[in-house]
Formats: C-alpha cells, sequence, structure tokens
C-alpha cells in the first residue's frame, strides 16, 4: 500500500502526466455518458421489459459488453466504434492489395493521414449500413418503436443519430491516444468492458450463495486469476535474437562495442488485442447487416454467428483470430526493413549474413514464433464456451476469457507502459520496480523496428 501511495504523488507530480491523465477520464466520463444517453423516440420502458422477459439473446449481450451497455440501452452511442475497427480492417486489407493505397503507406505522415481520412468516410458508410439493421434487429425487434408509429423521418434523423454518435465515440477515442494516455479506440472499449465487470461478478457469487456452493466460486476466481497470468506471459512474452555491433573507427583507434550485449526484442504476439478486435469486428458484420432480411425463424447467419456459444461461432472465431494474427504481424514487423537498418547500422546476428539470409532468418523465427501465439490467442478466445459448460453465469462467463480478457489486459499493459516511460523520464521509480513485467525496452534492447 505504501508503494502504491508513493506511485500516485509521483504521477501527480509530473505535470503532463497528470494533464494527461485527467483529460483521459474526462473523454471517457463523456464516453460513459453518452451510453445512456436514450435515442428519440424510443420506448425505453418496452425495452427493458422485454430484456427483463429473457429477450435478449448472446450476441446482443457480447455488442453491449463492447460499447458498455450503449447496445442494449439504445442509446445515441449504439453502435460504438466497432464500425471504425471495421473500417480499418478494410483499409489494411486494401494496402494489400491496391498499390493506390500501399503508395499512401509509404508517404509518412501525410499518407496516414490520407489514410486516416478515408477510414473516417468509410466508417460512416458502414454506420449508415449498420443503423437500420440495429433499429431493425434490436430496437424493432423488442417492441420499443415511438409510441405513434415510426414515420420517415423519425427512422432518417435516428440513424443520423446513430452515425454521430458513433463518429463522435472515434474522435474520443482520437483525442484520448493525441492528447491523453493510451491508444483510444483500445481505451474505450476496455472502459466499455470493465464497466460491465461489477454486476457479472455480483451476479454470479449471488447464484453461488443461493446454491451453496461457494467453492466452486472460489475455484472459479482462481482459474480466472490463473487466465490473467497466463495472459500477461503470452502478451509480454519476447524472442531475444541477440546481435553483434561491428567495431566503430573513433580518431585513430578502434572501440569494441561488443560489450554491452544487444538483442532484437520478437514479441510472440507482436500483434497485440488487434486480431481480437478485427475477428470480432469482421463476425458481427454480416449479422448486423442482414438481420432484417433474415426471415421470422432466423436466418442462416443469425443461426451460426447468433449463438457466441455455439460450435460454428467459435470455431470460425479461432481461425479468424489465426488468420488475422499472421496478417497482423506481418503488418507489424517487415524483416527485410529490420535487416537493412542492422546492415547500415552495422549489426548483426552471430552465424548469419547480414542483408537477404538476415532477412529469411528473422521471417521464419517470426513465423515460428507467431504460430504458438496465434493458438494461444484462439483458445483464450473461445474460453468463454468452456466456461459456459462448465455451469458459469453468461455474464460472467464472458469475463473469464475471450475477448474481454485480452483487451483489458493487452490496454491496461500499453497504459501502464506509457505511464511508466514518463516516470522513468524523470528518474522516478517506475510503476513496475522490482516485478517481471517489464514496462519499457531495456537499453540493451535496439528499438525502431
Amino acid at each position: 500500500m505504501k508503494r502504491f501511495i508513493q506511485n500516485i504523488k509521483n504521477i501527480w507530480k509530473v505535470e503532463e502526466l497528470r494533464k494527461r491523465i485527467l483529460l483521459t477520464l474526462t473523454l471517457i466520463l463523456v464516453y460513459r455518458v453518452g451510453s445512456f444517453v436514450i435515442l428519440p423516440g424510443v420506448n425505453y420502458t418496452k425495452l427493458m421489459e422485454a430484456q427483463a422477459n429473457g429477450g435478449q439473446n448472446t450476441l446482443e449481450t457480447l455488442l453491449s459488453l463492447f460499447s458498455g451497455g450503449g447496445f442494449t440501452n439504445a442509446s445515441v452511442m449504439a453502435l460504438g466504434i466497432m464500425p471504425y475497427i471495421s473500417a480499418s480492417i478494410i483499409m489494411q486489407l486494401l494496402g494489400m492489395a491496391v498499390p493506390a493505397v500501399q503508395k499512401m503507406q509509404n508517404e509518412g505522415e501525410s499518407g496516414r493521414k490520407r489514410i486516416n481520412n478515408y477510414t473516417r468516410i468509410l466508417t460512416i458508410i458502414i454506420c449508415a449500413l449498420q443503423a437500420p439493421s440495429y433499429l431493425t434487429l434490436y430496437v424493432q425487434s423488442k417492441g420499443a418503436m415511438p409510441v405513434g408509429g415510426a414515420d420517415g423521418f423519425w427512422w432518417t434523423q435516428t440513424i443520423l443519430v446513430l452515425v454521430a454518435g458513433s463518429m463522435f465515440a472515434v474522435w474520443l477515442g482520437e483525442r484520448i491516444t493525441d492528447k491523453g494516455i493510451g491508444n483510444g479506440i483500445s481505451l474505450l472499449i476496455t472502459v466499455g468492458i470493465l464497466a460491465r465487470l461489477p454486476e457479472a461478478f455480483i451476479a454470479e457469487f449471488g447464484f453461488s450463495v443461493e446454491s451453496g456452493n461457494l467453492i466452486k466460486l472460489v475455484l472459479e476466481i482462481v482459474a480466472f486469476m490463473v487466465v490473467i497470468l497466463g495472459t500477461i506471459l503470452i502478451v509480454q512474452g519476447v524472442r531475444k535474437i541477440p546481435l553483434n555491433t561491428a567495431k566503430r573507427v573513433v580518431g585513430a583507434r578502434a572501440v569494441d562495442e561488443q560489450g554491452a550485449r544487444s538483442y532484437l526484442p520478437i514479441k510472440v504476439n507482436a500483434s497485440g488485442v488487434m486480431p481480437i478486435i478485427f475477428a470480432q469486428a469482421i463476425m458481427t458484420i454480416p449479422v448486423m447487416i442482414f438481420a432484417g432480411a433474415a426471415a421470422e425463424g432466423g436466418g442462416f447467419l443469425q443461426r451460426t454467428l447468433g449463438d457466441i456459444y455455439g460450435l460454428s461461432y467459435n470455431v470460425l472465431l479461432a481461425l479468424l483470430i489465426i488468420v488475422f494474427t499472421y496478417f497482423y504481424t506481418a503488418i507489424m514487423i517487415n524483416p527485410r526493413k529490420i535487416a537493412d537498418d542492422l546492415k547500415r547500422s552495422g549489426g548483426f546476428i552471430p552465424g548469419v549474413r547480414p542483408g537477404e539470409e538476415t532477412a529469411e532468418y528473422i521471417d521464419t523465427l517470426v513465423s515460428r514464433i507467431t504460430f504458438p501465439g496465434s493458438l494461444f490467442l484462439a483458445a483464450i478466445a473461445i474460453l468463454p464456451s468452456i466456461a459456459k459448460m462448465a455451469g458459469i453465469n453468461d455474464a460472467f462467463a464472458m469475463f473469464f476469457g475471450g475477448t474481454s480478457i485480452l483487451i483489458m489486459v493487452g490496454v491496461v499493459l500499453d497504459t501502464l507502459q506509457q505511464i511508466e516511460s514518463y516516470l522513468l523520464n524523470r528518474h522516478m521509480d517506475g510503476l513496475m520496480e522490482g516485478t517481471r513485467v517489464k514496462g519499457r525496452r531495456s537499453p540493451n534492447e535496439l528499438s525502431g523496428f
């Protein structure tokens, strides 16, 4: 406790860090308030009655989890930032297939700004497609349409409000990234998830007390902590490639720089939480877009993707996570660029020739490391289904693994690392001092790749 209080004091002493944290908390509060502002004309009483009568399926629960309750509340931010995530996926896929997008990616800051503008435009288009499906799939099916009937004006204004709410959430995330602490988009998702955790735990605790099975609850908590521990290990896991540096001539003598051993870090999970977010977004897009065309008994997509505890859903989710892990790792790590940078700086991997052989060596190593990492991500993603089979209630099973735990752990660690860097730059003890969790790269670790 004493160390915790000292860390808080250190954070408060750094003016820039203090301002960034306060700004981040303020913008998060605005996002949370927006999740409870109901769409104009929606009969909220009917909506709550339908939920109380069990009229909410598992997919709706999952979407509500990522929007912090905005989806089930029929709020102005019901769509959340998932349309933006979907647009980002599409733009990255285009970057691999369309030369014009590839050219923009190579143009540096100006190209990045142009891609961001196209991503925002694509987000608006996706929102405009998802909004009618949301109103049909959720609001209308729950009998929560306006009392006097829904005319064309109501549909138009509600779709515009949903699009504006989603874009406002994106704007909040970008402001957090630029002016606050952490990745704003991921942080908003994490806050939405954490907002549902106390309610889920209380529901599970009450169920265990009523059934007189407190031992099961203790075992669930222990298993939950083990899952968190395993997730932290895989997120922090690094394969260190040893590097040697050629002698540097200073004046009339050669300086041997091999005394300070350096290494190239290759993370086991270099893609972070993005494969989970990408896969989840891809899984929800078809259901949201084609929900209105489904038959009354449920269309094929609703039967296949509507049950998040079903076999088809989890198999497809695991495959998408594995694919996106390789895809995003290929974007994040460019072996040829790393090899060229090492060659220019006079560094080399012992036993491997600089240039093409170094690039092939790094590429092979990354592929071998990514495979077990992708399998672990897929295994964690389907843990909620296993927890459900073990008798855990739906609400708590969402947090027992899957996307929730991966996003929470990854985003929390990333945010702590940024705070850590601010403290260490001011020659203060870091938040993770004395722990095995690395809050920053060590001096011998080469960065920039």
